[in-house]
């Protein structure tokens, strides 16, 4: 079993609802400063161009030791004709992965559900309500468009992981293991995301294991989120409220979910995510301490 240990730009406040609109999000070189300073071995894009692009960003991760570990590609799989204005993100992000440096894993696109309105709104619903979901044709639309992304990324060289996401059309367990059956795709096991879904995220992590190319890791404050989830409250509250928290400071049984990646023998990027929204009055350093802090975790834990 190798493991190489990565960390997110959305750990410090930066992913695509923040960049550009909140004045608190770092800038992208001083988030790769704060990610080299902690230890990491690799790092998540963010959207394509805030770390940078082209020969600046390959610069940039080489000076600071760092790699790649994927790029997170929200896309409308089962609205085609929006589908058909996203596909050429596709090439970006590959040009992207090409001119940066290799790392010990390759990197991974992270495909996602872009979401809509209903369910960003509703947060944790679906795994009780299943009209807040697609309908057979929708399923339908969804597999055809994901398979043709997949497609076009494999032919680019790069194989890609899907990963469930809350506020999405693939949030509850039945969500993802829908999209199981429709593609062949790797599967990205979030364990925040997961636990908004209903899931537990060990059990799911024993039950999928033959599909999980990659893992995105969190703990969860239960009370915030439990909270959030009884008021019906949107996506934006779970950011904001802070219900993804420092590791060992919430409610996942952290210990016994590293203890089954070990298990099953997984093999590729675990990414310490810890999504939250940036705050006025707090230091920019407040998060990386909190990331130094959740590297340090793991390392203790023999990882």
């Amino acid at each position: 079993m190798s493991i190489a240990i990565a960390n997110a730009p959305c750990s410090y406040g930066a992913f695509e609802v923040t960049i550009g609109t909140d004045p608190n999000v770092p800038d992208g070189v001083t988030l790769l400063d704060f990610v080299a300073k902690a230890g990491y071995e690799g790092i998540d894009l963010g959207p394509v161009g805030y770390l940078g692009t082209g020969d600046e960003l390959s610069e940039r991760l080489a000076q600071r030791g760092l790699a790649l570990a994927g790029g997170y590609v929200p896309m409308a799989f089962s609205e085609p004709d929006v589908l058909a204005g996203e596909m050429d993100y596709i090439d970006k992000m590959c040009d992207v992965f090409d001119a940066t440096p290799a790392g010990p894993k390759p990197p991974r696109p992270t495909l996602a559900d872009a979401g809509s309105p209903e369910r960003l709104a509703r947060p944790g619903q679906a795994a009780k309500d299943r009209s807040l979901s697609l309908d057979d044709a929708g399923w339908a639309r969804f597999g055809d468009g994901l398979n043709r992304v997949v497609d076009r990324f494999r032919a680019r060289g790069y194989e890609p992981t899907f990963h469930h996401h809350t506020g999405t059309y693939v949030e509850a367990v039945w969500e993802v293991e829908k999209v199981l059956e429709l593609s062949d795709v790797g599967f990205t096991l979030d364990t925040g995301h997961l636990l908004v879904g209903g899931g537990d995220p060990t059990q799911c992590l024993k039950d999928w294991t033959g599909r999980i190319n990659h893992l995105h890791v969190k703990d969860v404050d239960r009370a915030i989120l439990d909270e959030i989830l009884a008021e019906s409250g949107p996506m934006t509250e779970i950011w904001g409220r802070r219900a993804f928290c420092q590791f060992g400071q919430g409610d996942i049984d952290l210990d016994g979910f590293l203890t089954a990646v070990g298990e099953v023998g997984y093999d590729g990027w675990l990414v310490v995510e810890q999504d939250i929204f940036p705050r006025a009055d707090e230091p920019a350093d407040v998060p990386a301490k909190a990331q130094e802090a959740n590297l340090a975790f793991l390392r203790a834990r023999g990882l």
